[in-house]
């Protein structure tokens, strides 16, 4: 019978170590201990029904959202594992107002910070659909030995160091970049490692799927509708129309259309001309892991990657995936603006 080698997590971290110039170790330390709070959420999450973590946590989230229990357990878990890391000096979160410092000497010489959303989708845990986490680090930009400063955290996307996500659905997955690629790797229940399972992901130019909540429809910019209504009739080459599949957590929606090719759109609306996801910790990792995946990810008219943030919670409307698939949206929102 042929042997095939398992590739786990910290042996891939430490083989692509070397190609990244000023990594000395600290990020490889960092991104293991992201990959064992995974590990941690992961468990709780499969036990969700059988012990207390479904539910609501009693109390609302910076951004007016009801918490849920396992939000509020996987935000300490993340912020524990980095803390213990010693290469992070401080983390912004969606679950807290504030950046959170970790004021300590080993912290306090840390060359990175994080900013994560410990929980996404967390409207789904209660009905067992996939939800996930996602990540991102910035080298700090303020001296190192004294506390993380807001404007460490205020940098645009294109400086990211690394980037990915976890998502926790039929199998779980951890899925990150650090510029060079994105790779993809499941957790074997069997040995408790993430293992190499998707080696240099590069997801389709072209996809037949389109995802996007249309219960906001009447709300749409005119070129997203007339954006809808494109991907409604029959392909020219399929002599098809595109698909419509939305889960409404958006690391299964991207995860999907990464492998798969489709686009994932959050527009601008009536009610919310900025969109509702937030550009530090949900959009700026997941557009570094589409380009980096030879996809695309805008505002509809910008680049995500070149738009400095603002304020910690800043939110953007949020086109990515497929790259012919996100300049056809773009072009639709041009031509009817």
């Amino acid at each position: 019978m042929k042997q095939y080698r398992i590739t786990t997590l910290n042996e891939f971290i430490i083989r692509r170590q070397a190609n990244i110039p000023y990594a000395k170790g600290e990020l490889s330390r960092l991104l293991h201990h992201i990959g064992i709070a995974a590990k941690v959420v992961n468990k709780k999450v499969n036990k969700a029904g059988l012990v207390d973590v479904l539910g609501t946590a009693g109390k609302e989230n910076v951004q007016g959202e009801i918490q849920q229990k396992l939000d509020v357990f996987a935000d300490m878990q993340f912020t524990t594992a980095l803390k213990d890391s010693g290469e992070c000096c401080g983390i912004a979160s969606e679950e807290n107002q504030e950046i959170i410092t970790f004021d300590d000497e080993l912290a306090n010489d840390g060359k990175y910070i994080v900013t994560m959303d410990p929980l996404d989708g967390s409207t789904n845990i209660d009905v067992n659909v996939s939800i996930g986490t996602i990540f991102s680090i910035y080298k700090r930009i303020s001296p190192r030995g004294h506390k993380a400063e807001l404007r460490d955290f205020l940098q645009s996307g294109n400086r990211q160091i690394a980037a990915g996500y976890v998502i926790y659905g039929s199998s779980t997955m951890l899925v990150y970049t650090t510029g060079r690629g994105v790779n993809g790797f499941t957790l074997d229940p069997a040995i408790g490692e993430f293992c190499l399972s998707h080696p240099d992901i590069i997801t389709p130019e072209q996809g037949r799927i389109y995802s996007l909540n249309e219960g906001n429809y009447t709300n749409f910019p005119e070129g997203l509708k007339q954006y809808i209504k494109y991907c409604q009739e029959k392909d020219e080459a399929t002599h098809r129309p595109k698909k419509a599949r939305y889960i409404g957590s958006l690391v299964a929606d991207f995860h999907r259309n990464l492998l798969k090719g489709g686009i994932f759109i959050y527009p601008p609306t009536a009610n919310s001309p900025n969109g509702k996801l937030r550009l530090l910790y949900e959009c700026n990792p997941i557009a570094f892991l589409a380009e980096q995946a030879n996809g695309k990810a805008s505002d509809g008219k910008n680049r995500i990657l070149d738009i400095v943030p603002q304020n910690l919670h800043q939110r953007v409307p949020f086109f990515t995936g497929s790259r012919i698939m996100v300049e056809r949206a773009e072009q639709f929102m041009k031509d009817h603006s």
